[in-house]
């Protein structure tokens, strides 16, 4: 329905080989059936419940008779439901225009030029500079930095990413050069040293393997790469991560640029199709399952390859800086994220976004869900400056109360509190990129580039956006009641989070309905497939693993006596595994709160699940008669710790792990990691 998340995720039963990823398993789409992975219900089959707005569901590849039933049933499927119109209608249109208008005229938005004039545009090669550092790649341009330390990060990269790497230098070194600066050394410099060759003999090898990988996708029928070319208007997109995003966009580029490709272009028509995310055995990543070392690497890695996709696309994006501004004397609007959360963290320490928003949330989800054109209809003006000026005196002392507040009140607040903070949600930096993604044409590319550009976010505007998208799916999702579908929500918050004071914006240039479509439809693809954007692409997670696997032994080029004694600690500290042992055993350490600790041993064989794993803890150690675990609650029932499986060590950091990750491929991925079973955190909204 209305807000319901469109994205699946399909099982790939075949074992996958990691971390290295070979582009042979590239398939943009696949070759016995279009409609591959879709499910068939059978008509004996138990109506399951409906899924919450932002639920990912689970789904196996179906079988050739099943598919061929889907077929039959998608000739006759019923049209879709509002939120699938193609375009938004005058409605919505208007309503874009109005919240432009209303911010333009709203509070500190008065004098645009002077706002700007702290918003500037990097100097000439200081953007390069500023690149390179986000990336972990400065020490390229230091003086005295040595070739070890340039090739971890280097070693992990793709060709393509590379070549973005070497187009940032090359436009760095030009700077220099107009300053009559001594310029930085080539990236294939690096490569080319003995050092490098050390660390990486097998470098080449996985240069030809992508170079074999890149042909036999290239001689892939066409039929195969894009069916939904030949029918026009494609009911499912296959969203593949095990392969680069730039990669991707290489291939595409290519088949594009066939001769019988172009006469089989297909025209946008603003339809959203339900995507499918193949899961591999390793499961999926999601952002907060991994550590904060981790998450650095990876944003290090996306920040890379979103620009190398950027490249390929011809997207032209200039990073801005925010200069600084005088603090509003207030507590809660116009204040930084960061400092709304270090005030909100002294009270409850593991909230990961500000208290004040979590209860406008919560009072909207509960009483303007339902409300007929919630966001859309505007408040009173001087009931929300009163509310505001009530807010910002008494919020914090627990004295306020929501019982009088209006529903388009508190709306209208909601939308006030995103424009007035001083920096933009999505970040000056990356702002504009959010906005350049209306000019991709292709769904997946779009798709991709948003993906990168959440995982660049810093943390509190990330967990800030996605609590602030869970709360407009259900507002989607209840569109029978408040007139408000996918479209009309789009359209009005799209201003909201695309429009800054202090970042010049192209994306209200003219009053044309394009401009508004085109940026309601990126506010459209965020909210849809909220899902599937917070998930780490599985290429990014080899790319780590590579990482640290490479900072591990990066050490061991400078005394082979340590390297010799490391080894034989690790012997002696760990039992040698059976390498003709087809089932392993492993030992899981436990560390549930003050409740459960110790060890615990699990049998691996080539079906074992994290979800296997801790069924067996639950039956040994919480629900046992002996030694149960759980709270007795008022009412009689008995709650367990919400606990889960955990990698840490050896190429990770530390990886909350996918109940459907599949043990023994785990083990074999990351042999040197060790198992444990913690409690998860709290969740991000603590409502």
């Amino acid at each position: 329905m209305g807000g319901r998340e469109e994205v699946l995720v399909s099982r790939l039963d075949s074992t996958m080989q990691f971390p290295r990823t070979s582009l042979t398993r590239f398939r943009l789409r696949p070759q016995q059936s279009p409609l591959r992975g879709k499910r068939v219900k059978s008509p004996h089959k138990k109506k399951n419940r409906d899924p919450s707005p932002t639920e990912m569901s689970v789904e196996p590849w179906a079988s050739p008779q099943d598919q061929a039933a889907a077929e039959l049933a998608h000739t006759t499927r019923t049209p879709p439901s509002e939120d699938q119109e193609q375009h938004p209608d005058k409605l919505c249109l208007d309503s874009f225009w109005s919240e432009v208008e209303t911010i333009r005229q709203g509070s500190g938005y008065t004098d645009l030029d002077c706002t700007r004039r702290d918003s500037r545009q990097s100097e000439e090669g200081e953007q390069e500079e500023q690149w390179l550092a986000d990336a972990g790649l400065s020490n390229l341009i230091s003086e005295d930095s040595e070739d070890v330390d340039n090739v971890v990060l280097l070693s992990t990269l793709t060709r393509t990413q590379a070549a973005a790497v070497q187009r940032r230098l090359d436009s760095y070194t030009l700077s220099l050069r107009k300053r009559n600066k001594p310029p930085p050394r080539d990236v294939r410099d690096i490569f080319n040293s003995p050092i490098t060759q050390t660390l990486l003999p097998d470098s080449q090898h996985s240069e030809d393997l992508a170079k074999d990988s890149m042909a036999s996708v290239a001689k892939t029928p066409l039929s195969a790469m894009a069916p939904e070319h030949q029918r026009g208007a494609p009911k499912e997109e296959f969203f593949i991560t095990d392969v680069a995003y730039c990669e991707q966009a290489v291939i595409l580029l290519k088949q594009a640029k066939l001769p019988q490709n172009n006469a089989l272009c297909r025209k946008e028509d603003g339809t959203l199709p339900r995507v499918i995310c193949p899961k591999c055995r390793l499961g999926v990543t999601r952002i907060q399952d991994l550590s904060h070392s981790d998450m650095k690497k990876v944003r290090q890695l996306a920040l890379i390859d979103m620009t190398a996709l950027c490249d390929l696309l011809e997207l032209e994006v200039k990073r801005h800086k925010t200069g600084k501004r005088k603090i509003p004397e207030s507590t809660l609007f116009g204040v930084p994220l960061g400092s709304l959360l270090e005030t909100d963290q002294k009270t409850k320490p593991s909230t990961s976004i500000p208290l004040f928003l979590q209860a406008l949330l919560s009072f909207l989800e509960k009483k303007g869900v339902d409300s007929e054109g919630i966001l859309r209809v505007p408040g009173s003006q001087s009931r929300i400056k009163l509310l505001q000026q009530h807010l910002e005196t008494t919020f914090y002392s627990g004295h306020f109360s929501w019982d009088e507040v209006s529903p388009n009140d508190a709306a209208a607040l909601l939308k006030k509190f995103i424009r007035e903070l001083p920096a933009p949600l999505l970040t000056a930096e990356y702002l504009n990129t959010f906005s350049a993604v209306r000019d991709i044409t292709e769904l997946k590319q779009k798709l991709h580039m948003l993906n990168l550009l959440i995982l660049l976010l810093p943390e509190p505007n990330r967990n800030t956006l996605k609590a602030l998208l869970e709360f407009l799916s259900k507002v989607v999702s209840r569109e029978k009641r408040n007139r408000m579908n996918l479209w009309a929500v789009a359209t009005i918050m799209a201003p909201n989070l695309f429009l800054h004071k202090a970042v010049p914006s192209r994306l209200t240039e003219g009053a044309e309905k394009g401009h508004a479509e085109k940026a309601a439809d990126v506010m459209r693809l965020l909210i849809r497939y909220q899902d599937l954007l917070w998930t780490i692409p599985n290429f990014l997670m080899s790319q780590v693993r590579k990482l640290n696997e490479n900072s591990n032994r990066r050490y061991q080029f400078y005394d082979r006596r340590i390297k010799n004694l490391l080894r034989k600690i690790s012997t002696d500290s760990r039992e040698k595994p059976d390498k003709n042992s087809l089932e392993p055993r492993r030992t899981v350490k436990i560390q549930v709160g003050d409740l459960v600790s110790g060890t615990m041993e699990f049998q691996l064989n080539i079906n074992s699940r994290a979800s296997d794993l801790l069924a067996q803890f639950h039956r040994q150690f919480l629900r046992s008669p002996d030694n149960g675990k759980g709270k007795m609650r008022r009412n009689g029932s008995v709650v367990y710790p919400d606990c889960a499986l955990y990698e840490v060590g050896g190429n990770i950091g530390e990886h909350c792990l996918d109940p459907d990750t599949h043990l023994l491929d785990l083990y074999n991925s990351n042999p040197a990691g060790e198992w444990f079973i913690k409690m998860k955190p709290n969740g991000s909204r603590g409502l």
